[in-house]
């Protein structure tokens, strides 16, 4: 049973759909990043799962339970949002403790001078005390239980957020884009301090983020919306190295995969170049278009000789620990974009010809529609089966 089940979920403002019957299921404690271009639905369906919004259909269970009709608080649902929304005139301790507030203690309990009066009111608040030095303390915050939110900085007020969610022990967390205010630097530390908390927290985590790095690190899987459809769910790893769309290829990946255009031969081969790549099983017939994918570190480079693809180099950006080079290709004029190490890129300079080549195991092949089509079997070359007379 998942924790978290999402079925068929649609949204639309006005005459413009948000949503495309968005589907998915959260195991318990696993963390999901959902990552797409902006206006792809990402914040919408969070907010709808926390109730802020109404979904146009679908239906929303936790732990089998549907809440798709249940108000926000009724959920049991906590969201950290990317401004924090921490009230300016509380304090740290008094940020935390909101929601053990409006849940442990009455109405009644709640009225200044009078609640103190109602039985029960004074060890419901010492418990509420108790627990928020407790969360401040795991997040290392409890030196600020004091300090009023301008008073903090952008981490320090993150780790506020982050603990009033955490201390009521939600059943499902819900992040917007959380790290989106800190400076790179904290953002690659709170990286870790949220993965931490999560593991801590056992449930599950969705988890908003325009930042391919923090998805593909962070999460166990990763969730590629585009254009208010979920396009592929999967673990980090398949979601880069194994994209079914390529829509997702395209957006996954810094820097961006190269994308070549083909066409299937008679033989169940794709060109690129002197080099053909046969498909294990074909599933479009002869001379359908296709697009070539091959990622930059697939890219090798060659400045002599008159094997591999000639081009010449239009830019090259050194990165410290890696060179990207950005060619373009004689024979068809379209860029291709190499990730090398500092010792093959040293000398490279705009105008100078090279020669790139590539593996068909590192080709991905995409049909017409986008699609993914099967992987590569073997690598022949053109010349050499001229040669054969074939």
């Amino acid at each position: 049973m998942s924790a978290l089940s999402i079925r068929g979920i649609h949204k639309s403002f006005g005459s413009s759909p948000i949503l495309k019957g968005v589907s998915l299921d959260a195991e318990p404690g696993e963390f999901i990043a959902l990552i797409g271009p902006s206006g792809c639905g990402k914040s919408t369906l969070l907010r709808i799962l926390a109730g802020l919004e109404t979904a146009d259909g679908g239906e929303i269970k936790v732990a089998n339970r549907d809440i798709s009709t249940l108000k926000a608080a009724e959920r049991n649902i906590a969201m950290v949002f990317q401004s924090y929304a921490l009230y300016p005139h509380l304090t740290a301790a008094q940020n935390i403790a909101v929601p053990l507030v409006m849940r442990r203690l009455t109405r009644t309990q709640r009225l200044p001078f009078i609640g103190s009066l109602i039985p029960g009111q004074r060890k419901a608040i010492a418990d509420i005390k108790r627990d928020v030095r407790s969360m401040a303390a795991s997040l290392k915050i409890d030196h600020l239980l004091d300090r009023k939110p301008g008073q903090m900085s952008g981490g320090q007020r993150q780790r506020v957020a982050l603990g009033r969610a955490m201390v009521r022990q939600p059943a499902v967390f819900l992040m917007d884009e959380p790290l989106s205010n800190l400076d790179a630097n904290l953002r690659v530390h709170a990286r870790g301090e949220i993965v931490d908390l999560h593991r801590r927290a056992g449930v599950p985590t969705l988890y908003v983020t325009h930042d391919q790095a923090e998805a593909l690190s962070m999460a166990d899987r990763v969730a590629v919306m585009i254009g208010g459809a979920l396009l592929q769910l999967s673990p980090p790893r398949v979601i880069y190295d194994d994209p079914l769309h390529i829509e997702v290829a395209t957006f996954i990946g810094q820097p961006r995969i190269n994308l070549l255009p083909s066409q299937i031969e008679t033989d169940s081969t794709v060109a690129l170049g002197n080099v053909r790549c046969a498909l294990s099983n074909r599933t479009l017939s002869a001379g359908a278009a296709v697009t070539l994918g091959i990622r930059p570190e697939f890219v090798r480079i060659a400045r002599g000789g008159d094997s591999g693809l000639p081009a010449r180099v239009e830019r090259v950006e050194f990165l410290g620990s890696e060179i990207i080079v950005h060619s373009r290709l004689d024979a068809i004029g379209e860029t291709m974009i190499a990730k090398v190490s500092p010792a093959e890129g040293t000398g490279l300079a705009a105008g100078m010809p090279i020669r790139l080549h590539v593996a068909c195991e590192h080709i991905l092949v995409f049909g017409p529609d986008g699609a993914r089509q099967p992987a590569m079997a073997q690598t022949t070359s053109v010349a050499r089966e001229a040669a054969h007379g074939r």
